[in-house]
């Protein structure tokens, strides 16, 4: 994948672990609440801190770093600094996101023309937050993808993803319970290269086919 990358999603990650509280008082709200329901809230962003300190120390700037190493970027309410840094980092963050968007959506639109219908489909219609229900290679040339889409943002059903003429399918056969999180495309001679991101297991997949037909499955 060239944009919606492992390494953006791990980023937007980073992002999401930012999102700090804005007053002290809501700081105190929500560690009343996890209190009440016997629950340890500062061990648990303990825990997410452990999760993802490799990606903030490898996608922050250094001066993040003494936050990090002492626990204190996830436990207690945030300095100001911290808070200034944060807001600081997310707005370039948010920048580079949208320039990201931009350019790949300029890329669909110079080859949509050129693409089969179902695969204009397949990137218009959302998969985000789709479940693998299975991965078939019926037969030469073919693949078939079954997703749950209940919990998505399209169909709202299961479906069946039918890729024909394909010359190359690097996804998993054992996949069911995978999330369908973003997906790219590109022209190719005699058809199109599908590149999806999925998460658990985090896998970047490939395909390349002359055409995709996707059902309503009963």
């Amino acid at each position: 994948m060239k944009y919606f990358t492992k390494e953006w999603y791990d980023e937007m990650q980073v992002s999401g672990f930012l999102a700090f509280h804005e007053t002290v008082e809501e700081w105190e709200e929500e560690l009343a609440y996890y209190k009440e329901e016997g629950i340890d809230y500062e061990e648990i962003n303990r825990r997410n801190l452990e999760d993802i300190r490799a990606d903030l120390l490898k996608f922050l700037p250094e001066p993040f770093y003494p936050y990090i190493q002492d626990g204190t970027i996830s436990t207690g309410f945030p300095s100001l600094e911290l808070r200034e840094m944060a807001k600081q980092w997310e707005r370039e963050h948010e920048a580079r996101l949208e320039a990201l968007g931009d350019e790949y959506s300029r890329h669909y639109d110079s080859i949509k023309n050129r693409l089969p219908a179902g695969a204009i489909q397949l990137m218009e219609q959302s998969l985000h937050d789709a479940t693998v229900i299975s991965v078939e290679k019926a037969q030469e040339e073919m693949l078939i993808i079954k997703l749950d889409c209940s919990g998505g943002f399209h169909y709202f059903t299961d479906i069946q993803l039918t890729f024909t003429g394909v010359t190359e399918a690097d996804i998993p056969t054992e996949f069911a319970g995978a999330w369908w999180l973003y997906n790219e495309i590109y022209l190719t001679e005699h058809g199109f290269e599908l590149h999806v991101l999925f998460d658990s297991p985090m896998v970047e997949a490939k395909i390349i086919a002359q055409d995709v037909t996707i059902k309503i499955m009963d």
